[in-house]
């Protein structure tokens, strides 16, 4: 029999490798090691969830003063302080990055600081020059941020960006219309940032409910967003400090277009990321933006890792093809998470390295459950969305749509024009709540427990046999009687 260094060896440190390699070394006695190449706890922790949670709850804030006065509070808002806010989220990832640390130090398994590379199906090389064998490799590295395929496009930003920004630009052009475009446009402008948004389709969100998604694009603009459907750039250049000064930075500038195609910068620009750039959109406006940040889609991390060469089957954008145990053409090698490009959300990460471990330690075969995972946007409002959107539900069986919009009573008070939306899809023939959809404050918190009934097989009739809690937002979710419409 073969002997191995190591019963399993992770590729990535992010949640779900953390997570596998943790359970696999202490519940199922594994001898362990992973290689990070990066920081510890992977983009959602080092620079996607957490972070952008924390400048969610800092753009919130703006909009306290205004509604605090209709309630007798006399507020005053100061300016919002990058610098500091920016240190303390710092120190806060530098904090969580270190429990990662411990917590796989103190389950027993070896980390390596290194990046690493398949050389066959049982060996990995790290670019420290070590070579190990394991009897199992998982690959867990994730998924990157990717700027479109356009002149230029090395001067915008993407949204791994945005945490080490110097300072917050006084203007920015975000492009995209997916939730991470959507969130970063909410909270930018939240923090006083003007913000203009760009989205080639025809409505934002793609792939959720449309009435939820044309309720969140009607707020935004409401909130100051300058959103454009159906438009996208096709011409961007670095722009001069001295013609942003003239023209303000943000201004529509024709002849800022004209100066900088005769000087050749759309040629060979300048300029370096996050800086001025001069940007030329679809619906032929022109203008200065201080930033642009890409929001168009992420790719997953399969580069120069020897995949294909050891034959590891690859898809179109690089992510690795699985099976419904996540494990890859070569029997010996799997992946979750980002990487396999299924659902790239973090818990699913997690879940997928739980069962990994039940499949392969623990002698429990566990395929992946993907359905009826509950998710949230975090837009202001926040959309939490469960099961299958209107538009899909009806394309696989007759349904009951029961919704209602209306004005909370806390903005309401307050004069200001914010509307919810609470939202069921219903099987005509079983009754099952096929989708619950929720666009609100604390939708996120509030679709994780609705989530658990929709998961369990719900009817209608069970939602309407529970109490309601008033007076709250959510108790609409069980007091909708009459079906809007049946499709």
């Amino acid at each position: 029999m073969m002997s191995f260094d190591y019963d399993l060896f992770v590729i990535g440190g992010g949640s779900g490798g953390v997570r596998a390699a943790r359970v696999a070394a202490g519940e199922a006695g594994a001898k362990m090691a992973l290689a990070e190449a990066d920081r510890y706890g992977g983009t959602c922790v080092i620079r996607g969830c957490v972070p952008k949670k924390l400048m969610v709850f800092a753009s919130e804030f703006s909009a306290l003063p205004a509604e605090a006065a209709a309630y007798g509070w006399d507020m005053s808002m100061g300016a919002f302080d990058w610098s500091k806010f920016s240190g303390h989220l710092n120190s806060e990832l530098d904090r969580l990055e270190e429990i990662y640390r411990s917590l796989l130090k103190n389950s027993g398994v070896e980390t390596f600081d290194a990046r690493a590379r398949l050389k066959d199906a049982h060996t990995v090389e790290l670019s420290t020059g070590q070579t190990v064998t394991a009897k199992h490799i998982l690959v867990a590295t994730g998924g990157r941020p990717v700027r479109p395929d356009i002149p230029n496009a090395h001067l915008g930003i993407v949204s791994d960006d945005i945490f080490r920004l110097p300072k917050l630009p006084k203007s920015v052009l975000i492009i995209g219309g997916g939730y991470i475009a959507c969130e970063f446009a909410c909270i930018l402008n939240g923090l006083g940032v003007e913000v203009t948004q760009y989205y080639r389709g025809a409505q934002i969100l793609r792939g959720f409910d449309d009435e939820a998604r044309g309720l969140i694009a009607e707020s935004m603009r409401e909130a100051g967003i300058n959103l454009h459907l159906g438009t996208n750039i096709i011409e961007m250049a670095s722009a001069s400090a001295d013609t942003t000064a003239s023209t303000g930075g943000t201004g529509s500038d024709a002849a800022m277009g004209a100066s900088a195609r005769a000087s050749g910068d759309l040629v060979e620009p300048a300029g370096k990321p996050g800086g001025p750039v001069w940007v030329k959109a679809t619906n032929g406006s022109e203008r200065v933006f201080d930033a642009v940040l890409f929001a168009t889609g992420r790719d997953p991390n399969t580069d120069d890792m020897g995949l294909e060469e050891i034959g590891v089957q690859l898809g179109r954008r690089g992510e690795i093809a699985v099976d419904a145990y996540s494990q890859t053409s070569v029997p010996s090698i799997y992946a979750i998470g980002d990487v396999t490009n299924r659902v790239n959300l973090t818990p699913v990460a997690i879940r997928e390295g739980m069962v990994f471990v039940e499949t392969v330690f623990k002698a429990n075969p566990t395929p992946v459950d993907h359905d009826l995972i509950p998710s949230a946007v975090f837009t202001q409002p926040e959309l939490g969305t469960v099961g299958l959107s209107e538009e899909d539900a009806r394309e696989q069986e007759p349904v009951e749509i029961y919704c209602t919009s209306f004005r909370p009573m806390r903005t309401a008070f307050a004069g200001q024009p914010d509307r919810v939306l609470m939202k069921l899809v219903v099987s005509k023939a079983s009754r099952k709540v096929l989708g619950c959809h929720i666009v609100a404050p604390g939708a996120g918190e509030m679709i994780q427990l609705a989530g658990v009934a929709v998961k369990m097989g719900a009817t209608k009739e069970d939602f309407d046999r529970t109490v309601a809690v008033h007076p709250t937002m959510s108790e609409e979710i069980v007091t909708m009687r009459t079906p809007m419409r049946v499709a």
